[in-house]
């Protein structure tokens, strides 16, 4: 089946609720697809900045929000217990009326986010990192697809673990992976219903090279879903857009659309924008402009 094009906004959590919740009621009227929260245990660009944790703040935004789908882009692994975050998710898709989004990857390492050193969490080397990551996203949709479950992997054992009542959404909430490498994407191509990325691993990347890197990724994520027997056009590609010249896109409405058709053009489908706040706080009229004028003409073809 063909994906429709979606379009999503990502906020950082650093505002106080009230303030939060009026910004995403505002995003949702504009019209766009999905609403999504970052997941550190701080912000790793700002470490002393104010931040709030995500999940318990995505529960609470589900009650200020009716239409919109939500999540969190995307959850770290590390950070919790893949029985104890399918108890979450489950909680959430009941408190949203079944809009979530789950996000899942394996989390930054330590040499990025200071959250393994503030917490006393271990930082596992890539190889173990990605086994765990492995494991984890088995369980979780094993517990959200079944009443109960038991797994018995390397890294994480369950017995007779029950989620009741069952979630709102059949068979279970859809799963975003975020992926980089290979592993990851086979992961991907594996178990999720949707693969996001954010172009390339440097953040100051060209804009070539972000584009090429993604149109790799989006190949490679092809053949490996053959490899698996599955259609690749039931997985969602979505592109969060990361980088020094992110700040740009919202400027005009021909930057928007070039960005937008130039990763269409190689399979991208879904695109996910930081509010442009985080960047500059003049730009929020284009910003509105291209939500009601530009992205409606886009979704029309």
């Amino acid at each position: 089946m063909s994906q429709e094009l979606r379009f999503g906004i990502i906020t950082l959590q650093h505002l106080p609720f009230e303030r939060e919740a009026e910004r995403w009621r505002y995003i949702e009227g504009l019209g766009f697809d999905s609403l999504w929260l970052a997941d550190h245990f701080v912000n790793y660009m700002n470490p002393q900045a104010p931040w709030f944790e995500s999940w318990t703040l995505l529960a609470a935004l589900a009650t200020v929000t009716k239409h919109i789908r939500i999540g969190t882009l995307v959850t770290s692994i590390p950070l919790r217990n893949p029985a104890v975050l399918a108890r979450q998710a489950l909680t959430v898709d009941h408190i949203s009326g079944g809009r979530l989004e789950l996000g899942l990857g394996a989390g930054a390492p330590g040499q990025i986010d200071p959250q393994y050193r503030m917490t006393g969490i271990e930082d596992w080397a890539p190889p173990e990192r990605v086994a765990r990551f492995r494991e984890a996203v088995k369980i979780i949709d094993q517990c959200l697809r079944n009443q109960v479950t038991s797994f018995g992997g390397k890294y994480y054992k369950i017995k007779d673990c029950t989620l009741a009542p069952p979630t709102i959404q059949k068979p279970r909430p859809p799963i975003t992976v975020g992926a980089m490498g290979k592993t990851m994407l086979k992961i991907t191509a594996k178990y999720a219903d949707s693969w996001n990325s954010f172009g390339a691993l440097d953040f100051g990347a060209s804009p070539e090279q972000m584009l090429e890197a993604t149109r790799k990724r989006n190949v490679a994520l092809d053949k490996y879903c053959a490899k698996y027997g599955r259609d690749p056009e039931t997985l969602r590609r979505s592109f969060l857009y990361f980088s020094q010249q992110a700040e740009r896109v919202f400027e005009t409405e021909e930057i928007f659309e070039e960005f937008v058709k130039g990763y269409q053009e190689i399979g991208i489908n879904e695109f996910i924008f930081y509010y442009p706040e985080w960047y500059k706080e003049e730009q929020l009229p284009k910003f509105e402009h291209i939500a009601r004028k530009t992205i409606p003409k886009l979704r029309s073809g």
